[in-house]
């Protein structure tokens, strides 16, 4: 039972071990084989984003585990930095979140006051 469940994420290691292409060659092979497999891979790698990103990446960034220089002082300066850097990152995000939000609202309540105005106007008059 246990080798069952970990070949799954024995397999996807070993693909990322191996990079995109590793990923890409398993999918086509499925296709060639059984479509429904490459297709299941096609649509696994476009959910997990390894499509769009070096496989590796994905998973040192999440973690925040990089090799040591050696230099305790400029792996300590280089993890501050790194967590400033996403702190900032995160309240831009944030910031353009706002900025798209009242651009949002600015728009709808133009729209409503042209509406208003439209609907004024076309009122029926007596003749």
């Amino acid at each position: 039972m246990s080798t069952v469940a970990t070949w799954p994420s024995a397999a996807e290691t070993w693909l990322d071990q191996r990079g995109k292409g590793a990923w890409i060659a398993a999918m086509v092979l499925g296709f060639i084989f059984f479509w429904p497999v490459g297709l299941a891979l096609l649509a696994y790698m476009i959910w997990s984003k390894r499509m769009f990103k070096s496989c590796g990446h994905r998973a040192r960034h999440a973690t925040h585990t990089f090799k040591s220089s050696g230099n305790s002082a400029f792996d300590a300066y280089k993890a501050d930095t790194l967590r400033r850097l996403e702190e900032e990152q995160d309240s831009f995000q944030e910031f353009l979140k706002r900025l798209r939000d009242a651009k949002d609202k600015a728009e709808f309540d133009q729209f409503m006051e042209d509406r208003s105005r439209g609907a004024g106007s076309s009122a029926p008059q007596d003749a």
